[in-house]
């Protein structure tokens, strides 16, 4: 599987305070390797080989760093911005790189997936979106999310505080025409895209079991340092 992925790593990273005040979240170092490398890896594992790095604040060190990917056997190609975007508004600034149908995996997560079952399922649907989601129940983060009994995403709420009973896995799949809804060279985030599918019923539901990680916040950070250190990654 060579499908496309693209990282969505273009954040300030705010959470975290003084770690990314020089450094992007990106090149936190986890173990002995910063945790962009880690997310690589896990990609590399799952069969990827074709990933695209939206990058905002403190690029220039992310591409010092990791080239064209050759090292970690791995193509890699970069999409810059210049202004803070959000995450939908990062994929339209990189519209030009896109392959028609392509995944996006948030920067600050770490996941246990079969991406080729992901891709089967979304392309066995024939809609323009699907979403990862885990059933979380509140326990990893607030849940935000939806589904009904035919495995359609319902609802989306990152704000919601009860109610909810799964959460965004952190990797979706897309269709390259939900961008025409998308702004050029404006701050647009990726749930109103989200919300936009559900309304027209084109947002498919993939769940998985596993549990994910996330260094987006300090508590994240320190789990997943517990669990590469547990599993010598």
């Amino acid at each position: 599987m060579n499908t496309q992925v693209v990282i969505l790593a273009g954040g300030m990273a705010t959470r975290l305070g003084h770690l990314t005040v020089s450094r992007p979240k990106s090149l936190i170092m986890i173990g002995n390797k910063p945790f962009l490398e880690h997310q690589i890896n896990m990609l590399h594992a799952a069969g990827s080989r074709n990933i695209l790095l939206c990058l905002g604040h403190l690029s220039e060190q992310i591409m010092d760093y990791f080239g064209d990917g050759k090292r970690l056997d791995v193509k890699i190609t970069y999409s810059i911005e210049d202004k803070p975007l959000g995450t939908a508004g990062a994929l339209k600034n990189a519209e030009n790189l896109l392959a028609d149908t392509f995944m996006t995996l948030y920067g600050d997560s770490y996941l246990f997936l079969n991406l080729a079952e992901v891709m089967s399922r979304f392309l066995s649907s024939h809609k323009l979106g699907l979403m990862t989601v885990y059933r979380n129940l509140g326990l990893y983060d607030k849940s935000n999310t939806a589904i009904d009994n035919d495995g359609m995403v319902v609802r989306y709420d990152k704000q919601c505080k009860s109610g909810l009973e799964y959460i965004d896995y952190g990797l979706s799949v897309f269709q390259k025409q939900v961008l025409k809804w998308v702004p050029q060279d404006n701050y647009y985030p990726l749930e109103e895209v989200f919300r936009k599918l559900i309304e027209m019923r084109e947002l498919i539901a993939f769940e998985t079991k596993e549990r994910f990680y996330e260094v987006g916040s300090p508590a994240g950070l320190a789990e997943f340092q517990k669990f590469v250190e547990g599993n010598r990654l």
